[in-house]
């Protein structure tokens, strides 16, 4: 009997191993974790006032650039245990320099933590919607604002549900209508890992309205970014463990049509779209090791990526930026204004580029 639990032992610890063993090759290959970050640095300077991060920005076609800073989230490092805040900045000003907006309204700012932002402009009224997805506490909740005047956001409303339970990134298709991206399945660190560990594609996309709140795109290891096209007619994801964009076809009463992938061959975090060219600005993590486990003297770079004419046959992938950590750590957006390129990351800094 002695022999038999310690052969069943041996076969299970053996067993162990080889599924450890597995799951480090696993993530280390979904991380790129051997690859070699690039280097292709533009003439850029940091942005004011931007020391957390700037983990997302958006920019209206009059040059008006929203930036969501501070952001504390699970896992990855933070310079800053202030509150999160909002910032704008008016790329048509001779200083270019950002704002903090002030916020009022009905809403605790010792616990704000905000990520991924959308903007939306109601053309009856030229009223300008900002939808930001918040964490208070690892919450996930989503803060839909008003932007009244130069400086100020007006607290609207706040939205929660179960299917908004682990939200990323947002774009909004109306005054209180929205797709948002869940970048994970499980909150638990250990759960999590088990979704790669089998190779689990559980996380989804979620569309929101006052009436209505359900999935309309699943099958993703992780959803990230997302972001419309000009004509509206398309919704693009960032499935960031893919490393992929993923296109869907927006058909009549919200429904999404999965249309095809592009590769991309790096962590791609947020997905602005420049509204004259339609071509596709991704921040990116080009090795998720380094990002994940922080190391001040071998930094996580960053990688900014561009996709042209994605909806032909042969799309033109180009790396627009590529820095090793010593300009710029984690990058997580990139979005393109006449001439200039604002990169935002994780918890660093911003720049401002010239292209």
């Amino acid at each position: 009997m002695a022999a038999v639990r310690k052969a069943l032992i041996a076969a299970a610890v053996a067993a162990f191993a080889a599924l450890f063993g597995r799951t480090f090759l696993k993530l280390k290959d979904i991380s790129l974790a051997s690859r070699e970050i690039p280097v292709k640095r533009l003439n850029c300077q940091y942005l004011k006032n931007i020391d957390y991060g700037a983990e997302d920005i958006t920019i209206l076609k009059d040059g008006l650039a929203f930036l969501s800073t501070g952001l504390k989230y699970p896992g990855l490092h933070s310079f800053s245990d202030e509150p999160g805040k909002m910032y704008v900045l008016d790329l048509l000003h001779p200083k270019m320099t950002p704002v903090e907006l002030q916020i009022k309204g009905q809403l605790d700012l010792s616990s704000f933590n905000p990520h991924g932002i959308s903007v939306y402009e109601d053309e009856a009224d030229d009223s300008i919607y900002v939808f930001v997805v918040n964490h208070p506490e690892h919450k996930s909740q989503v803060e839909i604002f008003r932007f009244v005047e130069e400086d100020t956001l007006m607290h609207l409303k706040t939205i929660t549900h179960p299917l908004l339970h682990s939200v990323n990134d947002i774009v909004a298709v109306g005054a209180e209508h929205f797709y948002a991206t869940n970048d994970r399945y499980f909150h638990h660190e250990a759960l999590q890992l088990l979704t790669f560990m089998f190779d689990l594609s559980w996380c989804d996309v979620v569309y929101y309205s006052p009436h209505e709140v359900r999935v309309v795109a699943g099958g993703f290891k992780s959803a990230n970014g997302i972001n419309i096209s000009p004509d509206r007619q398309y919704i693009y994801v960032s499935d960031i463990m893919d490393h992929e964009i993923d296109i869907f076809r927006r058909n009549e009463g919200e429904q999404l049509a999965y249309v095809k992938s592009v590769a991309v061959g790096s962590l791609c975090d947020n997905i602005e779209v420049d509204h004259r060219t339609g071509d596709i600005w991704l921040g990116c993590h080009p090795n998720g090791l380094k990002l994940l486990k922080f190391d001040p003297e071998d930094p996580p770079g960053s990688e900014v990526i561009r996709i042209k004419n994605i909806h032909s046959e042969r799309p033109v992938v180009s790396l627009e930026y590529g820095d090793d950590g010593r300009q710029l750590i984690a990058s997580t957006v990139a979005v393109p204004y006449e001439g200039k390129l604002l990169i935002g990351s994780v918890f660093h800094k911003a720049l401002l580029c010239i292209l």
